[in-house]
C-alpha cells in the first residue's frame, strides 16, 4: 500500500476512469469554452454542449468574436464540471483540440435537433421551439477534436485521503506532480 498524501499538491494521480468521463460529458448541458484573442490572451465563455462520437459539439452565431478567433487559430479547450448532474460535485474534465467549424445544412440537419432535445429532454414542445430559433443562416456549429484529457476525480482523492481507495484506482502520476514538482520544491528549497 503506498502512503497515504500529507497534502493535496500530488492531484494527477485521481484521473476520472473513461466511463466516468465519458457520462460526464454525455450528461452534461453545459460547458466552459475557451480560446486565445488575436493578441494571445485566453478567453472563455459558458455555453451549451453536445458530447456525440468522442467530439464536443457547440453553437455560436458567426458575428462572435470566437468564431473569427477560432478561423484563425483552431486551439481550444473545453472545460466540464459534473456540477448539477447525477455524478454530483467533484468531478471535471478539460478538453484540449482543435475546432473545426460547420456552416452547412447536413450538420445543422442533425445537430440542432439533437442539441434541443439534449438541452430540454423532458420538454419536446420547448426543444422543438428551440430548434427553430437555432436555425438561422448566421449560426455556426463548433465541432472540437479532442487531442488531449486532463481529469480530476475529488472522491478519489478524499477517499485516498482516508485510506479508503482501492490503489488500483490510483493513475499514474503527470509530469506536473514528479518532474515540476521536484524543480519547485528544489526552487523553494523545501
Amino acid at each position: 500500500m503506498s502512503e497515504l498524501p500529507e497534502s493535496y499538491e500530488k492531484v494527477s494521480i485521481y484521473p476520472l476512469d473513461d466511463d466516468v468521463r465519458e457520462k460526464l460529458f454525455s450528461t452534461q448541458i453545459e460547458c466552459v469554452f475557451n480560446w486565445a484573442t488575436r493578441d494571445g490572451w485566453p478567453m472563455g465563455v459558458i455555453m451549451s454542449c453536445l458530447w456525440k462520437d468522442g467530439r464536443m459539439w457547440l453553437t455560436a452565431g458567426a458575428q462572435r468574436h470566437r468564431i473569427s478567433a477560432l478561423r484563425r487559430d483552431p486551439r481550444c479547450s473545453v472545460v466540464v464540471t459534473s456540477t448539477g448532474t447525477a455524478l454530483g460535485p467533484g468531478k471535471s474534465a478539460t478538453i484540449k483540440g482543435r475546432c473545426v467549424l460547420h456552416e452547412d445544412r447536413e450538420t445543422k440537419d442533425w445537430f440542432y435537433p439533437e442539441f434541443a432535445a439534449h438541452l430540454s429532454p423532458h420538454d419536446s414542445e420547448n426543444a422543438a421551439k428551440f430548434q427553430a430559433t437555432l436555425d438561422s443562416p448566421l449560426r455556426v456549429v463548433l465541432e472540437v477534436i479532442p487531442e488531449k484529457y486532463i481529469s480530476y476525480d475529488a472522491i478519489k482523492m478524499f477517499q485516498h485521503t482516508q485510506g479508503n481507495l482501492d490503489e488500483s484506482q490510483l493513475g499514474e502520476p503527470k509530469e506536473s506532480d514528479t518532474t515540476r514538482l521536484a524543480r519547485e520544491l528544489e526552487r523553494r528549497g523545501l
